[in-house]
């Protein structure tokens, strides 16, 4: 997909005030690396140094991630990552319904455009966005999830690894590894459609956001 697309909808973005959090941010913090990447990385929500910078995981979670990236020899040019939020709630809070809801948009769209064979969900609300799930991270990770045509992998957070030691980092390595052998070998089997658990007429959407939220998040 054209860099143009993401410039387009990043431009779109960064004059949002569908939610309170344009009343505190710095920057809209939107996403960053190849438009073509195979790999993408979904986060939380920016922190202190991505709101002054603009830019995505540029703090010490981000350069964890870039360590264990390179450890299974991906690098952070040859993935794009983005967060489930776009801007930076105050105080590093949780994000709120209302908020996800707001955003989520932007993130659908980001997806679609990108096309990646992997999405690896970093932390519980990515992780249970994208998989319709109320099932904490420490479950879920470990695994590879069928999720529209590709694969979704769950794990922590890096911020929960700088807090949780040895233990959190080993699981994550192992994570990572699991994500590079997808993207080394051909699947075989085809990935389930999330379509059909749903039994409800899916709505007409009205933008391309609203399009690429209603097929990944409705």
């Amino acid at each position: 997909m054209s860099s143009d697309d993401l410039k387009i909808l990043a431009d779109e973005a960064a004059s949002c005030t569908a939610c309170v959090l344009a009343e505190t941010r710095t920057n809209v913090v939107f996403g960053a690396g190849g438009s073509d990447a195979d790999l993408m990385f979904i986060g939380e929500a920016p922190g202190r140094n991505e709101d002054l910078e603009g830019e995505p995981f540029v703090g010490a979670a981000g350069r964890l991630l870039d360590r264990l990236a390179d450890e299974v020899g991906i690098a952070r040019d040859d993935v794009y990552i983005a967060n489930v939020l776009k801007c930076r709630p105050p105080g590093n809070r949780d994000p709120r319904e209302e908020e996800i809801t707001a955003c989520k948009g932007y993130l659908a769209q980001q997806i679609k455009l990108i096309d990646p064979a992997v999405v690896m969900t970093l932390g519980n609300f990515a992780s249970k966005l994208l998989l319709k799930t109320t099932t904490g991270i420490t479950r879920l990770r470990g695994t590879a999830y069928p999720w529209w045509g590709r694969f979704v992998v769950p794990t922590f957070h890096p911020a929960a690894a700088l807090r949780g030691g040895e233990r959190v980092l080993n699981d994550m390595r192992e994570d990572f590894a699991l994500a590079c052998r997808i993207l080394d070998e051909s699947p075989v089997d085809e990935p389930a459609d999330p379509r059909s658990e749903h039994s409800e007429p899916t709505p007409q959407p009205t933008s391309l956001q609203e399009t690429a939220q209603l097929e990944f998040f409705a």
